[in-house]
């Protein structure tokens, strides 16, 4: 594979949230919002990740204006929020703009 190519990582609707999550591998989940500019900071960073362990966690990004409910039921009162599902269960919160090192960490540790 070509270094330059890059992935976008893809939004995820609401209505598919529960059985992405629910899945054994590692899925992460980027909280963010189209008027966020932290969220654009990170966005490459999300894109990193998706390349890097393809095989071990499953990157997506969740408008939270799209997606109020879910928000709210996973406490996210601010973003950008990176959280991290292993099989339904939430096995990492991760806040703010962050070094990749940070995610790239918690997906290792994880998967």
């Amino acid at each position: 594979m070509s270094e330059n190519i890059m992935t976008t990582v893809a939004y995820v609707q609401e209505n598919d949230f529960d059985a992405l999550i629910a899945n054994e591998t590692l899925t992460v989940v980027d909280f963010t919002a189209s008027w966020c500019g932290p969220c654009r900071k990170i966005s490459p960073l999300m894109d990193q990740l998706a390349e890097e362990f393809p095989d071990k966690a499953t990157v997506v990004k969740l408008d939270i204006d799209q997606a109020k409910a879910i928000a709210k039921k996973y406490a996210v009162r601010s973003i950008p929020a990176v959280l991290m599902f292993k099989a339904g269960e939430t096995v990492e919160n991760i806040v703010g703009v962050k070094p990749y090192e940070t995610f790239s960490e918690a997906v290792s540790k994880h998967s």
